[in-house]
């Protein structure tokens, strides 16, 4: 099956890189070089080319090589859904990110009718043992994955919800102000309660069925209030202690993910180092694996420094499965060799920087 693909790529004063440009043919991509040369950078600027704002959720001015004051720019050629499209995001100085779809301005949200993403970076090897807020984040984009218009969604329940808290902290107590802020939260926190709760579902359901050298996991959408099975009545109920609090307190942005590491019965955050990074693969891979059923076409993959805490035979089962999904995977390393059991079923580049100018150089297989 082959996936969606980026076919070409080019980046003008994006981060570390002044001018760069990579020619992919739908393979695996591995991308090696020492610390600093800008892999990352690569990856961030493929994420940007769905909606949101990239693999490390970065303000569109921090984007921008420095210390020149210059905007920038990513185009790419991409094999989409339906089609291929030039695709471009780009931000001038102190101006908001900005989309053209073969040469039209466009909504970031457009981009997900054309391309979907999934993504690992290195922040989240610690999901398991840091705060809820990380792994609802993690949560929400692999919804996103399914289902676009989730953030839509979200960004309703976020905003009504802001106001809601501005009123808590000014100590308002007539309830005629709250009514319809509750409203609104109650009717989007539905909407994205049940959008989490099908995604669970559909990564259960997709792990049940799959042949993988990664260890299953169960998961659950829990909250420390509890569901609440009429959430604006929630609200209104819990003004008084809310106003004492300043904050809102129930609600789904209070939902955390909970996972299990199947076969051994054990949390994920009691788990080793390894077995978490494993469980993160694992969901990555039933997230593609979802996505290439329902849409026909597997999702773009970005896996940063994937190979951390796996072993080589760990790593070969890793390449071995991410083959068998067709999709393209885009992959950074320190060491070409780290990359090896992968060999002429993928491309592989050396990224590296000399006095400021990008070298990019495709390494035969």
């Amino acid at each position: 099956m082959a996936g969606l693909a980026i076919l070409s790529l080019r980046l003008s004063h994006f981060r570390s890189h002044r001018a760069a440009e990579l020619v992919f043919d739908g393979r695996p991509v591995a991308l090696f070089g020492a610390n600093g040369a800008g892999k990352t950078n690569i990856l961030e600027a493929v994420s940007l080319l769905s909606p949101g704002r990239g693999l490390r959720r970065a303000a569109a001015e921090d984007l921008a090589r420095r210390p020149e004051a210059f905007g920038w720019k990513v185009a790419a050629r991409v094999a989409g859904l339906s089609a291929a499209h030039d695709v471009e995001t780009f931000s001038d100085p102190g101006a908001a990110r900005q989309v053209r779809i073969d040469g039209k301005a466009a909504p970031q949200l457009a981009l997900a009718r054309i391309l979907r993403m999934v993504w690992l970076v290195p922040s989240m090897d610690r999901l398991w043992i840091e705060a809820a807020e990380g792994r609802r984040r993690f949560l929400d984009r692999m919804v996103l994955s399914f289902v676009p218009e989730h953030a839509e969604a979200v960004l309703t329940y976020e905003k009504a919800m802001r106001d809601r808290n501005r009123l808590l902290k000014d100590q308002v107590s007539d309830p005629h102000w709250y009514a319809a802020l509750e409203a609104q939260m109650a009717q989007s926190g539905a909407v994205i309660e049940a959008n989490r709760a099908a995604t669970v579902a559909r990564l259960l359901a997709v792990q049940e069925g799959a042949d993988t050298a990664f260890p299953k996991a169960a998961l659950e959408v829990v909250n420390p209030e509890g569901a609440a099975a009429d959430l604006a009545q929630a609200l209104a109920e819990g003004r008084r202690r809310e106003m004492a609090a300043g904050r809102t307190l129930t609600g789904p942005h209070r939902a955390d993910l909970a996972a299990v590491f199947t076969a051994k019965g054990v949390a994920a955050d009691q788990c080793s180092t390894g077995e978490q990074k494993a469980l993160l693969i694992s969901l990555i891979l039933a997230n593609a694996r979802a996505l290439a059923a329902d849409l026909g076409r597997p999702p773009i993959l970005l896996l940063d420094e994937v190979a951390a805490h796996l072993d080589a035979g760990r790593r070969a089962a890793l390449y071995d499965e991410l083959c068998a999904t067709g999709a393209q995977a885009i992959m950074t390393g320190t060491e070409p060799g780290l990359f090896d059991s992968l060999g002429a079923r993928g491309q592989t580049f050396e990224i590296s920087d000399a006095e400021g100018q990008s070298i990019i150089t495709e390494v035969p297989a």
